[in-house]
């Protein structure tokens, strides 16, 4: 590794990197990636990104922040963030994250038990730029500095930064390498939230400097509350592709698939992360074949964005987070539902199951449920007929963070995958200590430049090793094997990662999700929905 970095390298006036990563330094894989030679080369950042927009963090480029053409555009661009930063203090301003960042700030032990919990930085063999105190610290140094005013004694007592642009826009470029998966959080002996920081700096980035993810803001929930949906497709759309779906279900399945629209006074409002319509329309499919076998009344509805999950503004801005969980809310308001259920989407559950409880109060405040337990109950209360056999190879369970850890939401898939699975082995760790797939806080969507490259090589690879161990029995391409994501967006983390290291051609690891198994297994369905060859 190159020499160690210090928190005042961020302020380093020049545009060029402050770190180079190497394959050679990162985290060894296991068999058959277990040699550096055999892992991809990076992809260079063009010459291009290099001189237009800010790339003086690491060897990649998330944001696409233009550079100041000049001094007085990067000093009033200073203001703006100190502006920001002071907001995110005031209870006004705060009043929903205020307390635990406050804790953090004021009394982190600097003992790094984080950085053991944390899969970046472990990944980056042990990289200093991705400890996860490490934006913490400059945050921390920043607070004392610029918003309780202290001096010198203060200074001399929390350690200083310089306040320079070119440290805003390291700053804004490291808050999105964190997964905000809140495994440095689990483990803190004293309650700090490192992950929180992470978000609070994205939020105020976003909402007082107008700096976020294109793939979360502009393609993600501005588009969902002008369409209804981040993918862009409208109800009518949504609809012709779910009949679609039906048809071809039914034809898979031998079992008449049809699903209901607009119906009011439904048990169960099921909401789909759209993106599965698109990219696994097997899932919302096999959602209907298994509701309907159950004999629960339920329905999807086509108002604006209550026919999508998705709710990108938990990761980055409350103020987009809280207009999309309203709609979600109105459109069971309008059905008269007894409940919602969320579909197999991670980030959708925590942000309509938890967070939204700050918003989401009088007639808005409707039950809301996982979709994890409502499969449990219809499991394992044999309300429909399975065997087994059908599901007949090694199988292990991705723990998506927000249901597990951050939720809590940890039993109720295992035991339908242990019922169903008679070949189920767990990655070790599982549960809440289970690591990220490497595509949370909106990473799976995320590949502008080589961004793509920093996902997979080191976000996503203590995932990759956590497979392969749990595979390493039979790697043998001859044997089919499955990794049960039950998060759409987990889901688009394993395509790309698997695709990457070409694990479906050389060792058959399918990945996909809880209802598809569920499915597979039902004898009353016909045999092979999991339709190996076509993969």
């Amino acid at each position: 590794m190159s020499d160690r970095i210090k928190l005042t390298d961020m302020s380093r006036p020049d545009r060029r990197p402050i770190i180079h990563l190497d394959n050679k330094e990162l985290m060894p894989l296991p068999a058959p990636l277990e040699s550096p030679d055999k892992d991809h080369a990076w992809a260079a950042l063009s010459e291009k990104a290099m001189s237009s927009v800010e790339c003086g963090l690491d060897d990649t480029c998330a944001l696409n922040i233009p550079q100041p053409k000049t001094k007085e555009e990067e000093e009033a661009l200073v203001r703006k963030f100190l502006s920001g930063l002071d907001k995110l203090f005031q209870k006004e301003n705060n009043w929903t994250f205020l307390q635990p960042l406050l804790l953090t700030m004021e009394h982190c032990a600097k003992c790094q038990t984080c950085s053991e919990a944390c899969h970046i930085y472990e990944a980056s063999g042990n990289n200093e730029l991705y400890r996860p105190t490490f934006r913490s610290e400059i945050m921390r140094r920043l607070y004392f500095k610029h918003v309780k005013h202290g001096g010198l004694l203060s200074a001399l007592e929390h350690g200083d930064v310089q306040i320079n642009w070119p440290l805003v826009a390291r700053l804004a470029e490291l808050a999105y390498r964190c997964n905000l998966c809140r495994r440095c959080a689990q483990t803190c002996p004293i309650g700090c939230d490192n992950g929180l920081v992470a978000h609070e700096l994205r939020k105020l980035f976003s909402q007082e400097m107008g700096i976020n993810a294109k793939e979360c803001h502009d393609n993600g929930s501005v588009l969902q509350l002008k369409v209804g949906s981040s993918t862009g497709m409208s109800s009518l759309v949504v609809k012709d592709n779910i009949e679609f779906i039906d048809e071809d279900m039914t034809e898979k399945t031998g079992v008449k698939v049809e699903t209901p629209w607009d119906v009011e006074g439904a048990d169960v409002l099921l909401i789909h992360n759209a993106g599965e319509i698109m990219a696994w329309p097997e899932n919302p499919g096999a959602f209907a074949v298994i509701l309907n076998a159950a004999g629960i009344t339920w329905t999807l509805s086509s108002e604006l964005a209550g026919y999508d999950s998705i709710n990108y503004g938990l990761w980055y801005d409350d103020a987009q987070f809280a207009r999309v969980a309203i709609k979600h809310a109105e459109a069971a308001k309008k059905l008269k539902v007894k409940k919602i259920v969320l579909g197999e989407c991670g980030h959708a559950h925590k942000a309509l199951s938890v967070i939204a409880d700050r918003v989401l109060t009088g007639d808005l405040n409707i039950p809301r449920e996982s979709s994890m337990t409502l499969l449990r109950d219809i499991v394992m209360s044999d309300r429909i007929k399975l065997d087994p056999s059908r599901n007949d190879f090694p199988v292990t369970l991705h723990d998506p963070c927000n249901m597990v850890r951050l939720m809590g939401v940890v039993e109720p898939q295992r035991e339908v995958v242990r019922k169903i699975c008679p070949k189920f082995r767990e990655m070790e760790p599982h549960g809440v200590d289970n690591y990220c797939c490497g595509g949370g806080s909106g990473f799976a969507i995320m590949s502008g430049n080589n961004f793509q490259d920093w996902r997979f090589h080191v976000s996503g690879r203590k995932k990759m090793e956590q497979v392969l161990n749990a595979f390493a029995d039979c790697l043998d391409p001859s044997i089919n094997k499955y990794i049960c994501a039950p998060c759409s967006n987990c889901k688009g983390q394993f395509r790309d990662m698997l695709a990457y290291y070409n694990m479906w051609e050389k060792h058959h690891i399918l990945y996909g999700g809880l209802v598809e198994l569920i499915v597979n297994a039902m004898a009353d369905v016909k045999p092979g929905f999991i339709d190996w060859e076509w993969h």
